[in-house]
């Protein structure tokens, strides 16, 4: 194992003393090809390429002497660090850190970031990060080849953003390139880079005494994962119960990085409360009356949302893939067509156990595994304590069995 192992970040500012001794002890140094070709580095130390950490960290471990690994930014957020201290390595770290490439970003976006989602994208994970992108109105994307900012604006499309690029944080070719998130497909950009996605329509304001808690701030608005009807102006159709919303919610479970789709939004109730668990959300009616309460109901509450107006099943076929679905409106047919671009769960509603059946063999039939419960909720009035409203309905829920994440 090696006899001492230095993490140093870099971002383009001269070395620290720290950094300058460590490397000039090395006997091993890894780094990108910009690491490697500075001049402190030195002639007779053993010069390792790095591309897969894992393997760089396995070389380390076996290697005999000092050891100095480069990485641009701060190697401890979303950096090297994590795979070095890895338990199959034994790597016990230092750690010279650097301005991170995030805030090296937003300083040069005149921007605060105290406030602002960070992620990484990377084939496995941009459909995700481009989730955030869509919910949040202030999100850093770490991109990386083949997931960059040109893959990010073909993925945003539908939902216009403003788009801060950083090309070469750092270096003699640094630039800075601000532009719309469907302009920034056309274009092709040199890594690394680091993308701001900024924008929305429904942003919370400015805290003029500043936040609290970094990152996605808690929700400011009322108490409760499901709102009573007047909160969204009353007059809420069927299958929009607060428990009943409550129960689908709490069996679909949107969180931060899914894309929910709500078929038959209504008033937007369940979209909206779907929004503020973090998830983005594309909301489907065909009535133009519901996609305008519903974008009222975004506004007020601040979450960002995608409207769509149209008739399902046809309007969907063209819509991104969805984590999780509810089936506010449609029936069986609606649900069959939501079953074949295989969410992880769905769930919908029904007035007949005979509906509720046909929806249930439907999602069978498609590999789903099928709940069923009849929820029936009933308001009195604490001044009489009698009966006031009434509510009854067949809570179906499926989920795939290998996609349970």
């Amino acid at each position: 194992m090696a006899d001492r192992v230095t993490v140093i970040g870099w971002d383009g500012s001269p070395l620290t003393a720290a950094a300058r001794s460590a490397l000039g002890a090395a006997t091993l140094v890894a780094g990108a090809a910009h690491h490697l070709a500075l001049p402190e580095v030195p002639p007779a130390a053993e010069r390792l390429r790095l591309g897969s950490v894992a393997l760089a960290a396995r070389r380390i471990a076996g290697h005999r002497g000092t050891a100095v690994v480069l990485a641009d930014g701060d190697p401890g957020f979303f950096g090297v660090v994590r795979t070095l201290r890895a338990p199959e390595f034994g790597l016990e770290v230092e750690v010279v850190p650097a301005v991170s490439s995030v805030a090296s970003a937003f300083a040069r976006a005149g921007m605060p970031w105290d406030d602002a989602l960070v992620v990484v994208a990377h084939r496995r994970t941009l459909r995700r990060a481009v989730n955030v992108c869509r919910a949040h109105t202030k999100v850093a994307v770490l991109t990386s080849p083949g997931a960059g900012p040109a893959e990010l604006g073909l993925l945003m499309e539908g939902v216009p953003r403003t788009f801060v690029i950083c090309e070469e944080l750092g270096t003699d070719r640094e630039q800075i390139s601000v532009v719309t998130s469907e302009k920034a497909a056309d274009h092709t950009w040199r890594d690394p880079n680091v993308v701001i996605v900024i924008g929305g329509t429904a942003g919370a304001p400015p805290a003029s005494d500043g936040g609290w808690i970094a990152g996605r701030s808690p929700d400011t608005g009322p108490r409760g994962w499901t709102l009573p009807a007047g909160e969204y102006g009353g007059g809420l159709g069927e299958g929009e119960a607060e428990l009943l919303r409550a129960a689908q919610l709490a069996r679909l479970g949107p969180r931060v990085g899914d894309l929910v789709w709500d078929i038959g939004c209504g008033s937007g109730a369940f979209a909206t409360e779907a929004a503020r668990a973090g998830a983005a959300v594309i909301a489907v009616d065909r009535d133009l009356e519901a996609c305008a309460r519903t974008d009222a109901a975004a506004r007020r509450f601040q979450v960002q949302l995608q409207i769509v107006r149209g008739t399902a099943p046809h309007v969907l076929e063209d819509l991104p893939e969805p984590d999780v679905v509810r089936v506010g409106g449609g029936g069986a047919a609606v649900v069959s067509a939501v079953a074949d671009r295989r969410p992880q769960r769905i769930v919908t509603h029904a007035m007949t156990r005979d509906a509720a059946e046909r929806v249930g063999r439907d999602l069978t039939e498609h590999g789903y595994r099928v709940d069923c419960a009849l929820v029936q909720s009933v308001e009195l009035s604490t001044r009489a304590w009698t009966e006031t409203e009434r509510s009854v309905a067949f809570l179906l829920s499926g989920v795939l069995p290998d996609r349970t994440a």
